[in-house]
């Protein structure tokens, strides 16, 4: 089959589910157009480890697979599990590169082990802290035991990081019914620096707690040294039923309680609005839930395109519908799999 790169949202998301969805269900794939949509089209090297992560993982061939590669042919293999290491080369993000290989490793025979190395908390990707607070919570709940962890920071441009995720073999999963958040049982994070004085985090930590006055705040702060040097912060609102998140990143320049206030200010429009999923994580779990066992539903304050996008990419695939119902403060999403989808056959 073929897909078209620049539809939608254009990015790198169309191509790093394409081959993981290619190695969930065997079917060969060729993606056109890589990130038509972006400044410099093409793979950057975060993609092109994304694709050889994959490839490794299901014993999988590819064609034109290079920096800068417009056009790349992915044959799968089976997906067997096992251990691998993948290395970015750059400050590229690791859970970009995590993104498309957990989910092709979703139905491995046996427990496997992947360990990227990157850039840990970089512009315009999730933060590995959003996973270990967020997404791999959520991925749990639907029964996919994920463990991982955080083995060092990584930040642009020197890069650096490393983490390791523990998969375990996966039996099916459920359905993710998020109708409502339920009580709300815990607001926290960390505020983090590396390679920089103490005051910086504590600076982070007081603006975050000035911003979110009204709650009780499990947060912490944690100083490293490594390879590059940085700051930011990740925050979670954890409810009975759901977990929010969001995170502020350091920048040369910019006032270290500017970082904290704004990664405070964007969880408070998350816990303020209507979503049982915040705007990232639904379109990262969206590819679960049209594999799940049955009909999954959640809440999003904002319909994003990488969401769009994201149903119409699964729809390519999988035999899977979708119903949205927009309202003035959002919207809610329903997930119906068909029998087809729940065990992976091509649509």
């Amino acid at each position: 089959m073929e897909i078209d790169g620049s539809y939608g949202e254009g990015g790198g998301q169309i191509l790093r589910c394409s081959v993981a969805l290619s190695a969930l269900t065997g079917r060969e794939v060729t993606i056109n157009n890589i990130r038509a949509k972006r400044g410099k089209p093409g793979l950057a090297a975060q993609h092109l480890a994304a694709v050889m992560g994959v490839a490794a993982l299901c014993d999988g061939d590819v064609e034109n697979a290079f920096v800068g590669s417009t056009s790349i042919t992915f044959r799968p293999g089976k997906v067997l599990g096992g251990s691998h290491e993948l290395d970015v080369g750059t400050a590229g993000s690791v859970t970009l590169v995590l993104q498309s290989c957990l989910l092709a490793s979703l139905r491995a025979p046996a427990a496997t082990e992947i360990e990227v190395r990157g850039g840990t908390n970089v512009q315009m990707s999730p933060p590995a802290d959003y996973y270990l607070n967020v997404l791999i919570p959520l991925l749990g709940r639907m029964g996919y035991d994920v463990q991982m962890d955080l083995l060092s920071r990584g930040f642009y441009p020197q890069g650096g990081g490393a983490v390791r995720a523990s998969i375990a073999p996966c039996l099916g999963l459920m359905a993710l019914d998020l109708g409502e958040r339920g009580r709300l049982v815990e607001v926290g994070g960390e505020c983090f620096t590396q390679n920089l004085p103490e005051h910086v985090a504590h600076r982070m930590e007081d603006a975050v707690r000035q911003s979110l006055v009204d709650h009780e705040l499990r947060l912490r702060t944690r100083r490293t040294t490594g390879h590059s040097t940085g700051a930011g912060t990740a925050l979670y609102a954890r409810y009975q039923n759901t977990v929010l998140g969001a995170d502020g990143l350091g920048k040369k320049g910019v006032p270290a309680e500017r970082v904290g206030e704004e990664a405070a200010a964007r969880l408070r429009q998350e816990m303020d609005g209507p979503g049982t999923l915040d705007v990232h994580a639904a379109d990262q779990l969206l590819p679960y839930m049209a594999l799940a066992g049955g009909p999954s539903a959640f809440r999003v304050r904002e319909v994003t395109e990488h969401l769009t996008t994201q149903m119409w990419l699964l729809r390519q695939f999988l035999d899977v519908e979708f119903v949205m119902e927009r309202d003035r403060r959002g919207a809610r999403v329903e997930v119906m799999p068909t029998r087809t989808s729940r065990e992976g056959r091509p649509a």
